[in-house]
């Protein structure tokens, strides 16, 4: 059966006291809402579509970068869930088979939930994730009898009895997809908060005949972000689950609590991690890999058996192959790094391709930006950059080329040449002494004229 994702992110999110977007508020690296779409591609979704609504224009933007095949369609009136639902029917013209309905702000649900809900639609006509917390507090209430779902009450309708009730509403659903918006076409508003409820599918489709059920979660998967502090809260969650996992996947972790991952965040068994480690997004770290205290990655991907830091910083592009050392104050961007070569310390390789076995001196610079455009550096294999060798680039040096140190390499050094690109030494005999003379006289009239 084909599904489709509908993912709500239409809501202004007051709480916040931000400009930016609620969804598109910051967690493990990445923006909220792509927590959601993470979480709803394991089903392999035919479509997904977002419904904005608030700054939907900087949503859209966001969600093109998250996943370029997202649909989106905008809620210019935040009239309810239920209303918010309908706003993606025009997107999913055509489209046959189950749709579930997520939320940008809710994270943590789990693809094995998901896998579970969708499994559930076998039985019954409409599926609603429920979860019993430890204080039910405002949250919805579900109304069961046996296995069946009668209805759902919103906590501002519900009487004592209801609200006695703790099994609650996550507000996630899966339905087929025409079923769900032919329910939601007699949902109506006459309610206390006069909007039109997602919840309100379940009396109507009870009232059809339909079926209905429950699929239970545990109440850390239906963590909903509303404020800072919730989101606080939300990244310590994430990043203590990330961690756990790291361990329990074989990556050695010196200080777990000084870590810090992203969502994407791929690391392979033996790799040991010291502490003060940032990974940013996108980040895939394969085995044997060690990351000294104080490194910075992102957008990067290191092979077997490399060695990074302490004080390093792998930006996006960054691609090391096998046995690659990248020494303490090196950053790296977009800069292919061959196997077996060194960048050992103090050192900017950016827009670049280093041969195998190469070694980057101290203090080298590849000059790549004119001010306008980038230009690319190409070192061969088994060459030798001296000491603060200024590359401006576009510029190539052969397999075995060799720099002196303090150069400024302005054109192509042919394999197995050794380039010198600095002015020649000249030494003025005794010239020193007679200038410290001349500054030390000079300082002390000024010093004799102040008194």
């Amino acid at each position: 059966m084909a599904t489709a994702l509908i993912v709500l992110a239409a809501g202004r999110g007051t709480r916040m006291n931000s400009d930016l977007p609620k969804v598109l508020h910051r967690l493990g690296g990445v923006p909220m809402l792509a927590h959601a779409l993470a979480a709803g591609r394991a089903l392999e979704p035919e479509r997904t579509v977002v419904v904005t609504g608030h700054e939907a224009e900087m949503v859209e933007a966001a969600l093109a970068k998250l996943d370029d095949e997202a649909l989106s369609a905008r809620q210019e009136e935040q009239l309810g869930t239920g209303h918010a639902v309908m706003q993606a029917r025009a997107a999913l013209n055509g489209f046959e088979g189950d749709a579930v309905v997520l939320y940008g702000d809710t994270p943590f649900i789990t693809p094995e939930t998901l896998e579970r809900l969708v499994e559930a639609r076998r039985a019954a006509d409409v599926v609603v994730l429920g979860f019993e917390p430890a204080d039910p507090a405002r949250y919805g209430r579900l109304v069961t009898e046996g296995d069946d779902l009668l209805r759902i009450t919103e906590y501002k309708d519900a009487d004592a009895a209801t609200r006695a009730i703790g099994l609650c509403n996550s507000g996630v659903v899966a339905a087929d997809a025409a079923t769900l918006f032919s329910l939601l076409d007699e949902v109506g508003n006459d309610n206390a908060s006069g909007e039109y409820y997602l919840t309100d599918i379940v009396s109507v489709a009870r009232a059809r005949g339909l079926s209905a059920r429950v699929v239970r979660c545990d109440e850390a998967e239906t963590l909903g972000i509303n404020s800072r502090a919730e989101l606080a809260a939300a990244e310590a969650a994430f990043q203590a689950r990330a961690r756990a996992s790291a361990l329990e996947d074989g990556v050695t972790l010196a200080a777990p609590e000084t870590v810090f991952f992203s969502l994407h965040t791929a690391i392979g068994r033996d790799t040991v991690i010291e502490p003060n480690v940032v990974f940013g997004p996108d980040v895939t770290i394969e085995s044997g890999v060690t990351i000294r205290a104080f490194s910075h990655l992102e957008g990067c991907h290191v092979s077997r058996g490399s060695t990074i830091g302490p004080f390093a910083r792998l930006r996006p592009g960054a691609e090391l192959s096998e046995g690659v050392h990248i020494g303490n104050f090196v950053e790296v961007k977009n800069a292919q790094v061959a196997e077996g070569a060194k960048i050992n310390h103090l050192t900017y390789i950016g827009d670049a391709d280093i041969g195998a076995r190469s070694n980057i001196g101290a203090g080298t610079v590849t000059c790549n930006y004119d001010g306008v455009f980038k230009h690319r550096t190409t070192i061969g294999a088994d060459a030798f950059i001296g000491s603060s060798t200024m590359l401006v680039a576009p510029v190539s040096l052969g397999d075995g080329a060799m720099t002196g140190s303090g150069s400024v390499i302005t054109s192509d050094v042919p394999a197995g040449d050794l380039a010198i690109g600095r002015a020649r030494q000249v030494n003025k005999p005794g010239l020193a002494r007679r200038l410290f003379e001349k500054l030390r006289a000079q300082k002390a009239a000024r010093t004799k004229g102040d008194a």
